[in-house]
């Protein structure tokens, strides 16, 4: 094959990568007829692209059954009770949403797939690696501590540069919280998989606690993979779903949320809308809460318990 053949193959092949997620248009059509002219085989120069840039802009939106906004990273406080106006104990897990802005927008033109990159917190220059600044010089933000990356639906973009507060909540409706569980070490097969365990007095010696027969006898001669045995437990990532938002504290980035997290104090955690209780599109900011300068001094947000006393409900 020549020279001349390579550089053709190569330019179309480039020209159809590059179209290949977008229709084609009237400019795409001339630019392939032009590649294949008698001026494009002696000079490739001539054959350009261009792709118009996409326009983002921060304002409140109407949100449809199908949309997915954006989630927030949130730094675990630690577990504590409170008493509704009926009187219940609540079991809270304290949230704050540390400083929440979209560092990086990803788009179907130039990644294939629409998602928003969100950092939570401040780090010092000094403490990241040299392709940690670099990215967030580019992208013309603050140092952040810690990155996630949320796909969201295309009419849910937000600019770089938004900040996500708590206020992107809404007291009362269920979300998703993912983390890291607390690591417990390598653990038996009792504590890590709910084994029954020997006979605690007759008929044991010294196996009170052990799993037991793992396999088969000549047949198949093996342990199959996937048996559930002693080993490390703890420290991968668990998503606890429709977690109940009791309470939201928009002065101080707080969210109480009933029941339990993954994670130790201090760890971070993933929050979005919940996928399997979907809150209602009407009261749910879209595609999120653009708040006004009076919302540092808000009062905190409880969610509705309702008019009815549940222990003066007849049985």
């Amino acid at each position: 094959m020549s020279a001349l053949s390579r550089g053709l193959i190569s330019r179309l092949h480039r020209i159809l990568s590059a179209n290949s997620r977008t229709p084609p248009t009237a400019t795409t059509k001339f630019y392939l007829l032009r590649c294949f002219s008698a001026d494009a085989l002696i000079d490739g120069s001539q054959v350009e692209y261009h792709q118009q840039s996409r326009v983002i802009e921060a304002k409140p939106g109407v949100m449809t059954p199908y949309s997915k906004r954006t989630g927030v990273v949130a730094v675990k406080c630690g577990m504590t009770a409170l008493w509704d106006k009926w009187g219940a104990r609540i079991p809270i897990t304290v949230l704050w949403v540390d400083d929440n802005i979209v560092s990086q927008v990803k788009t179907v033109e130039k990644e294939g797939f629409f998602a928003l990159q969100v950092g939570c917190g401040q780090k010092k220059e000094k403490h990241l690696t040299k392709p940690e600044v670099g990215h967030f010089r580019a992208q013309g933000v603050p140092m952040k501590r810690k990155l996630r990356e949320f796909p969201v639906t295309e009419d849910a973009l937000l600019p770089v540069g938004t900040c996500v507060g708590v206020r992107h909540f809404v007291p009362g409706q269920f979300v998703d919280v993912a983390g890291i569980t607390m690591g417990k070490g390598f653990q038996g097969g009792m504590k890590r998989h709910g084994f029954k365990g020997g006979p605690a007095s007759h008929g044991a010696s010294l196996s009170h606690r052990s799993i037991g027969s793992t396999g088969q006898r000549d047949a198949p001669g093996k342990v199959f993979k996937g048996k559930k045995m002693p080993g490390r437990m703890g420290g991968v990532q668990r998503t606890v779903k429709n977690v109940w938002v009791y309470k939201i504290d928009p002065a101080r980035n707080l969210m109480w949320v009933k029941g339990q997290v993954p994670g130790a104090e201090g760890n971070f955690v993933f929050i979005k809308d919940s996928v399997y209780k979907k809150p209602d599109i009407q009261m749910l900011p879209f595609p999120t809460y653009f708040g006004a300068e009076d919302d540092d001094n808000a009062e905190p947000l409880v969610a509705d318990l309702g008019e009815v006393d549940p222990f003066m409900v007849a049985d």
